[in-house]
């Protein structure tokens, strides 16, 4: 039972450290240093963290962080910095709870460690990188004192009960494997965004030319699916928002044929998977919606009811989102697509 503890005491302390690993240690030395806390026997090797110094350097470490963590953007170039050194200072302090046990046990708990916290690390970055999708700066505030109330009762609760904070740390970690895929999707599609923003300001005067046709690698998947041999009127390429059987943050293409006006497809790799869905077009309503990373593409029933979807485009490519609004609201101006909606209404 008391090596179970170290344990749970060693990876929480490291799935702490992958949120704020200078509050954990700051936190916990200062506990430590004023005897807040009495520490049992197993665990007089984390005395060490009570150092005036190491509480001084930790305290300065978090005052810098408490006020970068704040800052859209600012955040997130944090966060990557950061990307070695919290799980680094995860797995450091797990092996100060060992104390000095054997040599291949300490490399074991080291390595669990550090993955733990950069498991926490990932899923901190993911959600700040979402957040700041919103130049506000409201979202980052609230996450930020989020993590620092959580980083305390993680704290407490290891203190307190070791072993239900290692359970809780655990369906944590499985839950982030379960929608790893997602995360990462959403991690890759905001950087790519971010990047095309940065390296090409929107040109909303320029006239533009839809292209016609796909990137080689999208071009077999639309090939497969196309079993009719349609000619292809324009392919924009964008990633998918939120939308009816279409996952998240797939990097595809929208694709519209000249042979069939009352649809779309879009097609993306998921994973190595080809993926395929087409849209069909009646009683449906075309817009777009600028954001401050991208614009978004949206097609919604006219009356509110049914399926919805979103692309994104990165904000250089506004002049091709106003120009798929347009045809596309034209081709739903095309007599065949209005008697048919007159049929159904």
């Amino acid at each position: 039972m008391e090596k179970l503890d170290l344990l749970a005491v060693a990876l929480g302390l490291a799935a702490l450290a992958g949120i704020n690993l200078y509050l954990t240690v700051f936190v916990t030395g200062l506990a430590i240093h004023f005897h807040w806390i009495t520490l049992a026997p197993q665990y007089q090797s984390l005395e060490v963290l009570g150092n005036p110094w190491i509480i001084t350097i930790a305290g300065i470490l978090y005052f810098l962080e408490f006020f970068a963590d704040k800052i859209p953007w600012v955040d997130s170039i944090w966060d990557a910095v950061h990307t070695v050194i919290r799980p680094i200072g995860g797995a450091l302090l797990a092996i100060q709870v060992l104390g000095h046990p054997s040599p291949a046990f300490t490399v074991i708990v080291g390595l669990l460690a550090g993955g733990t916290s950069l498991v926490a690390h990932t899923v901190k970055a993911a959600t700040r990188l979402a957040s700041n999708t919103s130049p506000e700066p409201f979202s980052n505030i609230g996450l930020s004192l989020g993590e620092d109330a959580a980083v305390l009762g993680g704290l407490a609760l290891v203190h307190f009960n070791p072993v239900l904070a290692l359970v809780i740390f655990l369906i944590g970690i499985a839950a982030f494997f379960y929608f790893a895929p997602k995360i990462l999707r959403a991690m890759k599609a905001k950087i790519w965004l971010a990047w095309k923003k940065l390296n090409g300001p929107a040109e909303r005067g320029l006239s533009v030319e839809l292209p016609v046709t796909l990137p080689t690698r999208l071009a077999s998947v639309f090939a497969h699916e196309n079993v009719l041999g349609e000619t292809i009127a324009w392919a924009a390429p964008c990633i998918s928002g939120r939308g009816h059987r279409i996952p998240a943050n797939l990097f595809g293409a929208l694709i519209a044929t000249n042979e069939e006006p009352r649809r779309l497809i879009f097609v993306a790799r998921k994973g190595r998977r080809p993926f395929a869905r087409t849209i069909d077009m009646e009683d449906l309503v075309v817009g777009r919606e600028p954001r401050f990373l991208f614009e978004n593409l949206i097609v919604s029933p006219a009356g509110g009811q049914g399926p919805k979807y979103s692309f994104i485009f990165p904000r250089q490519d506004a002049a091709f989102v106003d120009q798929i609004v347009h045809q596309l609201r034209e081709r739903l101006r095309e007599p065949a697509l209005q008697e048919q909606g007159a049929a159904i209404s």
